[in-house]
C-alpha cells in the first residue's frame, strides 16, 4: 500500500516491482499476489490496461490510520483509560498536532472520511511483504513501497 500511496496514481505490478527491486530482490510474482489480495480485501482498484491491470488506493492513507486507531480505542474495555495511555505515549509535536485537530473538528465540525471496512486486513497484507505498515505521520509521504 505504501509504495501505491506515495505515486498517489494507479499503478502497475511492473511499477511497483521496479521501485522495489531498487532495495531489494523481489520476485514480480510476489508483487502481483499482494496486489490481488489488496483488491480482493478491497484496498485498491484496479481498471485493465491491456493485458495488465492498474491498481489504486481506494482510501488515504490518513484514512487508513484513522480506521486503525478507531478499532484499537473500540476494543478496549475501557476506552477513556485507552485515550489516556494513548496520549501519555504521545511526543510533545503528536500532542500538539491532536490540539490542532481537536480545534479543527470543533470550529468545522469535518465529517469523518470513509475507513476502509477493515483495517487489519491491511496490516496483514503489509506482513506477506515482510514489513509494517508505515508510520503515517511521515511528513514527506511513504518510504516504503
Amino acid at each position: 500500500m505504501t509504495r501505491v500511496w506515495k505515486w498517489n496514481r494507479p499503478v502497475t505490478v511492473r511499477e511497483v516491482l521496479e521501485d522495489l527491486q531498487q532495495e531489494r530482490s523481489i520476485a514480480y510474482t510476489t508483487v502481483m499476489t499482494v496486489l490481488d489480495n489488496l483488491h480482493q480485501k478491497g484496498w485498491v482498484r484496479r481498471e485493465a490496461e491491456g493485458r495488465a491491470y492498474r491498481y489504486e488506493a481506494v482510501s488515504t492513507r490518513a484514512a487508513y490510520a484513522a480506521a486503525l486507531m478507531n478499532e484499537a480505542w473500540s476494543q478496549s474495555d475501557n476506552p477513556a483509560a485507552a485515550l489516556v495511555a494513548f496520549f501519555g505515549m504521545m511526543s510533545p509535536q503528536q500532542r500538539e498536532a491532536l490540539s490542532d485537530a481537536v480545534r479543527m473538528v470543533e470550529a468545522h465540525e469535518i465529517p469523518a472520511p470513509p475507513a476502509p471496512e477493515n483495517p487489519d486486513r491491511a496490516d496483514r497484507a503489509a506482513e506477506n511483504t515482510g514489513r509494517a505498515p508505515e508510520n503515517p505521520d511521515a511528513q514527506d509521504g511513504p518510504a516504503g513501497r
